[in-house]
């Protein structure tokens, strides 16, 4: 199956509508950005980026594809011919995967003529809002974990192949592993895992079972100790494994009272290398709250890929540049109230100040650029700027992905996550957050899209 039928119908039928009159030629420029984050959301993480591309390169209409357009009825034969031979030629520029993103922020920039571009729009933010809702979430996570190690494990709340990309995405907001086979085969996810609460019941004895784990995956495993009564399967287990025991797992109750007792009792007994685990419908907030716990790392699931509570970041696929009668490109737009759109394509910078991200810069077109760079220069001039003012960079977010149809050298597949992984962190990294202040708090930094304002609003 290729991937030109993950789309809604009216693409087709405004590409239809279009090449009636006369239009569907006309040179496009269409933006994905989100209007707004979550409440207490500072920012975003764009995952998904390279499987859009892989989306793209394998949009096509195969005869079965064509066969089943023609039985609706809805498109006519020059239209299904156009179909048949449809390749994507045109261009795009977006935000390396990984990345932040804020209030909108042109994550990924499509162009080309209308026919082109405008049958991407469901494939794009399908995936997009997907991924980017996984990673946003993890994200936070990884913060409120404070450097102990996360593993994704929640390929049972959602679709099959949504658990794939869940883990993928996750991997990249920095989760250490996955329990899903499937994203270690496919993207080179590290994957973890050892017995579930089904190990222990299965036999006659708790003592049985975590004898039968050892056996078959040696001490440096993970006993899962609620079972029954911790205490007792504490001791059981490392009366069996000896005090080289890898770790133990708590999966109910009062994880931060019986993460301090687990310890003390790990300790008690010379076990004072094993490691002490949680897991159990955790979110930001909960290890958030465990942070003065004696724990080494956290399995997360269902709030994870489901995106915590926003399952999508609000992506939206929209048209801002277009080709006239009159043969220029002019600036397109809504107007809606709630639902406005800044017209003309747009290129988008992160003002760094001494090295941490102070703005997001929205401008369209380098003259615009070239002016903030003026007005800037001449604000901090005359306001005898500091030394880390001094030392203000505008790095550009967008690079190119796919020109003329062909994808650039570093984005063809198959893409690593590694390189995906690293942006991350270093992005985080430029924002500067305390973990101490929490998971929520204002937008990290503003979204700015006037040059000379915004050289101002920044002196």
């Amino acid at each position: 199956m290729t991937s030109a039928l993950l789309t809604d119908l009216y693409e087709l039928t405004m590409l239809h509508g279009a090449r009636q009159a006369g239009t569907a030629s006309r040179r496009c420029v269409f933006e994905v950005f989100t209007r707004s984050l979550p409440e207490g959301r500072r920012y975003g993480a764009l995952a998904g980026t390279a499987r859009v591309l892989e989306a793209i390169a394998d949009f096509q209409f195969d005869e079965a594809d064509l066969r089943y357009l023609r039985r609706t009825g809805v498109l006519d034969e020059a239209t299904l011919e156009h179909l048949s031979a449809y390749r994507f030629t045109g261009d795009v520029h977006g935000y390396e995967e990984g990345e932040l993103y804020f209030p909108n922020s042109p994550v990924l920039r499509v162009e080309g003529t209308f026919e082109d571009a405008v049958m991407l729009e469901t494939v794009v933010l399908s995936i997009l809002n997907h991924d980017s809702g996984v990673a946003s979430a993890g994200s936070r996570m990884i913060t409120a974990a404070r450097g102990r190690p996360c593993i994704e494990m929640g390929g049972r709340r959602i679709h099959e192949d949504a658990a794939i990309a869940a883990a993928r995405a996750a991997f990249i907001v920095g989760f250490a592993s996955t329990s899903n086979l499937a994203a270690g085969a496919h993207y080179r996810v590290p994957v973890a895992g050892t017995a579930a609460h089904a190990f222990t019941l299965l036999f006659d004895s708790e003592e049985e079972a975590f004898r039968a784990q050892l056996d078959s995956q040696g001490t440096g495993t993970t006993m899962l100790v609620d079972t029954y009564d911790v205490e007792t399967a504490v001791r059981t287990a490392v009366r069996l494994a000896g005090t080289e025991l890898g770790a133990v797992r708590l999966d109910s109750g009062d994880l931060g009272e019986q993460a301090h007792r687990v310890r003390a009792l790990l300790d008690s007994l010379g076990a004072t290398d094993t490691r002490v685990t949680a897991t159990g419908d955790l979110d930001e907030y909960s290890v958030d709250e465990l942070a003065t716990a004696p724990l080494d790392g956290y399995g997360i699931g269902t709030r994870l890929v489901t995106g915590g509570g926003h399952p999508a970041p609000g992506f939206v696929y929209k048209l801002v540049e277009r080709e006239g009668a009159d043969g220029q490109m002019h600036p397109v737009g809504k107007r809606s109230e709630g639902k406005s759109t800044l017209g003309a394509g747009k290129s988008a910078y992160r003002l760094l100040v001494g090295g941490t991200a102070r703005a997001e810069l929205v401008l369209p077109g380098e003259e615009e650029v070239a002016e903030f760079e003026r007005e800037l220069t001449a604000e901090l001039i005359s306001a005898e700027a500091s030394s880390d003012w001094a030392r203000t960079t505008l790095r550009p977010l967008q690079v190119p992905m796919i020109l003329g149809g062909e994808p650039v050298e570093e984005h063809r597949p198959p893409q690593r996550v590694e390189a995906a992984r690293a942006r991350h962190a270093a992005s985080v990294g430029e924002l500067g957050l305390d973990p101490e202040e929490g998971p929520d708090g204002p937008i990290a930094i503003p979204t700015l899209t006037d040059g000379v304002e915004a050289a101002r609003v920044l002196r």
